[in-house]
């Protein structure tokens, strides 16, 4: 199941966009129908507006799931906006290496490297949110307003605040491993429609059948 390569916008109106389709960067992957949504700038410049210090000395990568929501100003900010605590100073001196008399190849010395961040399926993240580097958002869980993510987030489950806490379980743990076993976000186009009034309306029954 797969959206045609050249369609960008869900809708007419050119606020939202299928981020898989307008992606240049090898290190960020995106799942099909996952947008991005943003009626102050344009939605296509995702990757500038979005996505920030991810340089590709680090090779550190973005990886979003498929059917993920992502509101207006939310950000991913990498592993270059870090400074390395284990140096005495906060100070990035690797950075200016020829000021300094350092070697360029070491630049990454100036920061701590946390690696990549993960999103999973079916993710909600809010409005002018912020994901941390290193952080991994698991299955259909849900990122406030606002929200300053600095751990990781377990499926299904409601974060918000700054920094995010856990503020409740979208569902039971039953239908949590429910919902895993099935992996409806894997299904074909065919078959989500043919059941997208149950995963609408919450009618989990009908998806186990």
């Amino acid at each position: 199941m797969t959206i045609p390569e050249n369609k960008i916008y869900p809708r007419n109106d050119h606020e939202s966009v299928y981020l898989k389709n307008i992606i240049t960067d090898p290190n960020i992957i995106v799942g099909d129908y996952t947008f991005y949504n943003d009626y102050v700038n344009d939605p296509t410049q995702f990757e500038k507006n979005n996505v920030l210090y991810h340089y590709p000395v680090n090779h550190d990568k973005l990886v979003i799931g498929k059917f993920c929501s992502i509101a207006c100003g939310a950000k991913f900010i990498f592993t270059s906006a870090n400074h390395a605590l284990k140096s005495l100073s906060t100070y990035p001196f690797p950075i200016f290496a020829s000021e300094w008399g350092l070697d360029w190849k070491n630049v990454t010395d100036a920061w701590d490297n946390k690696g990549d961040i993960i999103v999973g399926n079916d993710v909600w993240i809010g409005y002018e949110a912020v994901i941390m580097q290193g952080v991994h958002i698991g299955d259909g869980a849900i990122i406030g307003t606002r929200a300053v993510v600095t751990k990781d987030v377990p499926p299904y489950t409601i974060v918000g605040g700054v920094p995010a806490k856990e503020i409740r379980k979208r569902f039971s743990p039953e239908t949590v491993e429910t919902l895993h076993q099935l992996q409806w976000w894997d299904w074909s186009y065919e078959k989500i429609q043919e059941h997208l009034s149950d995963i609408m309306s919450g009618n989990i029954k009908e998806l186990q059948k």
